[in-house]
């Protein structure tokens, strides 16, 4: 039940991160006006709360939430380990998002407006193609081992891309950035990892619900 509830809620802000993407391409949002960006993504996030409730409802109904019964593992290689696919799974879609993180963070954190959403949108596809694609590989290979427990596994390996932007912060606020002290460090980290975290509960639903549907 766990699982189904966090998956609603990451349903949720990952219908609201489309719909805010599709308004930035139509030209919705003025660059220099950033509070229309925030308070657009909390009204799409409250009208979009349903399509969450749908979502966990029918996965629950789908996985015969009320027949699982558990079974015996078999001893596994370290490398087949939950950390070390974790290392795997997240690299890679990573390595697609790296260069736009810059433009990004230049945009948010720095002086520069950003105004390729286009550009962005495509990334934010390709990012998720890529974690569903390798988030299934790995799975399927986890289930061939005949381990079982493949659903929080499909979840962390999907959202470590989120670890990964974690550490991308901690370099750009060391390397990249001017900011110092206790309330620029403590504001930086403070809203980046509320975002890596958000980060991590979309991907890795992304990753759940693509082994699901596959």
């Amino acid at each position: 039940m766990s699982l189904m509830s966090s998956n609603s809620d990451v349903s949720d802000v990952t219908d609201s991160t489309i719909f805010i993407f599709l308004l930035a391409l139509v030209g919705v949002f003025y660059p220099y006006n950033r509070g229309a960006l925030f308070t657009a993504l909390v009204v799409i996030y409250a009208l979009t709360s349903g399509i969450a409730g749908y979502t966990a409802t029918s996965f629950y109904i789908h996985l015969e939430g009320t027949n699982w019964y558990p079974r015996e593992i078999p001893q596994l290689p370290w490398y087949r380990g939950t950390i070390p696919q974790m290392v795997m799974a997240g690299f890679l879609p990573f390595s697609a998002i790296y260069i736009e993180l810059y433009y990004i963070f230049a945009s948010v954190w720095g002086h520069k407006i950003y105004t390729i959403y286009s550009i962005l949108f495509i990334v934010f596809i390709i990012l998720i193609i890529v974690t569903a694609f390798i988030t299934v590989a790995l799975t399927y290979f986890q289930l061939a081992a005949e381990d079982h427990e493949w659903w929080w596994r499909s979840v962390l390996c999907g959202g470590s891309t989120g670890i990964f932007i974690l550490f991308y912060c901690i370099y750009y606020y060391h390397a990249r950035s001017d900011m110092s002290g206790f309330m620029q460090t403590s504001f930086f980290f403070g809203y980046m990892s509320c975002i890596c975290y958000g980060f991590f509960l979309m991907l890795g639903t992304i990753g759940f619900c693509a082994f699901v549907l596959i």
